[in-house]
């Protein structure tokens, strides 16, 4: 069986309806792999850089980010 890293497993899902555009999960991505778009809202914009930590999830007051 093969091994898959976490970088293949897991991916940022953010429910825009949900997110405020706080910036709180911006401001505690230790690799800036998230940003705010045109309308203030989260986007994943660098997946190629993104540790997969969580800090986002744990961080985001509305519970719009999520980690699967």
């Amino acid at each position: 069986m093969e091994s898959r890293s976490l970088k293949e497993e897991l991916s940022v899902l953010i429910d825009v309806d949900w997110c405020k555009g706080c910036g709180i999960c911006v401001a505690f991505c230790p690799k800036q792999a998230l940003s705010l778009d045109e309308h203030g809202k989260a986007r994943w914009t660098g997946p190629e850089d993104c540790v997969r930590c969580g800090l986002c999830q744990m961080r985001c007051p509305d519970l719009a980010i999520e980690l699967r």
